[in-house]
């Protein structure tokens, strides 16, 4: 059992609603869960209380809280763009700062947290990784894999900064990033300081965990959570 809540985390740009859960027991660690380009959705939600059930304290902020906070509908692309070419660096690196400050709050500092990101979040997830020393970080298909986005360097350019054990998982028939930027990524990464992993999936596309999407693959969606779930087991306060 879970109980799941709306809190509000102050930022240096104004406070940012966000979405938590929490488990019944006492929590491993924590994870910050970091939205699709459409907001902080029931799937994003969804994966928050899952994380509870499986013992961590799990929050999923709202990083377009500058812009209201909206959740858009996943083929609202009209929306979705002008909202993510308003994020930038600075701004991502402020919203993260304050979740982790959250969850520092609740007992548990960097090497007892970790990040989950979906989407425009896994690009996210991949430079919370480049920040600070977390346990573990999560990326779910996240963009901008050999060019930059959010004025931030490629993934590429920035693998070799990495400070937290890294897991990515993308999807062989994601129109938007191709195999061989993945496998760039995958050398990249592969001279990090820090264990780093990724897997692909053949018949996958680009937001193949997503049941609320027609992309969505079972089968591979049940690994990636197989897979996410033991690499936080494995990182997190180790």
């Amino acid at each position: 059992m879970t109980t799941t809540r709306d809190i509000t985390i102050d930022t240096d740009d104004g406070p940012m609603p966000a979405f938590e859960a929490v488990p019944d027991d006492d929590a491993k660690g924590g994870v910050v869960v970091v939205q699709e380009a459409f907001g902080v959705t029931n799937h994003i939600q969804d994966i928050a209380r899952r994380l509870a059930g499986d013992g961590w304290l799990a929050v999923a902020p709202a990083f377009f809280h500058r812009q209201g906070s909206p959740v858009l509908s996943y083929d609202d692309f009209d929306s979705v763009m002008p909202m993510m070419q308003q994020l930038n660096a600075a701004g991502i690196a402020t919203d993260l700062a304050a979740a982790f400050g959250h969850l520092e709050d609740s007992g548990f500092g960097a090497r007892r947290s970790g990040i989950v990101g979906f989407c425009m979040g896994g690009t996210v997830s991949f430079y919370a990784a480049t920040l600070r020393p977390l346990g573990a970080a999560v990326t779910f298909y996240g963009g901008g894999v050999a060019q930059g986005r959010f004025g931030l360097p490629s993934l590429v350019d920035l693998a070799q900064a990495l400070e937290t054990p890294w897991l990515g998982l993308f999807g062989d028939l994601d129109q938007g990033i191709p195999v061989e930027d993945v496998e760039t990524l995958r050398d990249a990464a592969a001279r990090a300081p820090v264990e780093t992993e990724i897997v692909r999936y053949p018949d996958a596309e680009h937001g193949f965990n997503c049941n609320d999407r027609p992309s969505y693959n079972p089968e591979a969606a049940a690994d990636a959570w197989e897979r996410t779930l033991d690499w936080l087991n494995r990182h997190i306060g180790t």
